[in-house]
C-alpha cells in the first residue's frame, strides 16, 4: 500500500502534510520490521530535503524501538546536522549515544534502561546505582569513544566526575572504626 501511495504521489499532487504523514508511517513500518536498508532507500528517494527532515524528525519523536531510534538519530546527524538547532542537535546526539550504550548492554536488560536512552549520563548513573560495574565499564568506554571531538551538552569530564562521586560513596563507611584495647 505504501508503494502504491508513493507511485500515486508521483502522478498526482498530494498535500505536503499528507505526504509527510504517509512517508513517516511507511518509514516507521520499515524500521519496526527491522528493514534498515529499505528505510534508507525510502529516505533517499524523497527529493525534497525539507520533507525528508520533517519525516525523520517526526519519526524519531514517535519514540520507536531501540534500533529504529539509533538509525534515525544517526541519519539526522549525518544528513541534517546544519539544519538543526543547537538544542535539537544535542538532543539527537544524546539519543544516538544513549542508544549506542544500550546496544552494548545484554539484550534482556535493555528494556530496563530504554526510558533513559536520551539521557546517557543518567543511564550511566542508574547502572552505577544498580551495581552493574562491568556494564558501566563498557558504557564508559563507548561514551569516551563517541564524545571524542563532540559537543553535546556533557563532556568526558562530566562522566569522570560522576564516576568519582560514586567511587567516593563506595568508600564511605557509615561507622567509625573502634580501636582495639588490650
Amino acid at each position: 500500500d505504501y508503494e502504491l501511495f508513493e507511485e500515486w504521489g508521483h502522478l498526482y499532487p498530494v498535500p505536503r502534510e499528507d505526504l509527510i504523514n504517509l512517508h513517516r508511517e511507511h518509514l516507521l513500518h520499515l524500521l519496526e520490521m527491522g528493514d534498515m536498508e529499505k528505510a534508507l532507500q525510502l529516505l533517499q528517494r524523497i527529493e525534497d530535503p525539507g520533507i525528508c527532515l520533517a519525516i525523520s524528525e517526526q519519526s524519531l519523536d514517535q519514540h520507536p524501538n531501540l534500533a529504529a531510534s539509533h538509525f534515525l538519530a544517526d541519519y539526522l546527524t549525518a544528513h541534517f546536522y546544519a539544519n538543526l538547532t543547537t538544542a535539537r542537535r544535542n538532543e539527537i546526539q544524546a539519543l544516538y549515544m544513549g542508544s549506542k550504550v544500550l546496544l552494548t548492554l545484554p539484550e534482556l536488560s535493555r528494556v530496563n534502561y530504554f526510558h533513559l536512552s536520551s539521557r546517557p549520563l543518567l543511564m550511566l548513573e542508574q547502572l552505577l546505582m544498580n551495581m552493574k560495574v562491568d556494564w558501566v565499564a563498557v558504557a564508559v568506554q563507548t561514551l569516551h569513544q563517541l564524545l571524542a571531538g563532540q559537543e553535546i551538552g556533557f563532556t568526558v569530564e562530566d562522566i569522570d566526575n560522576l564516576l568519582s562521586k560514586y567511587a567516593e560513596k563506595a568508600l564511605n563507611f557509615p561507622f567509625a572504626l573502634k580501636e582495639k584495647r588490650s
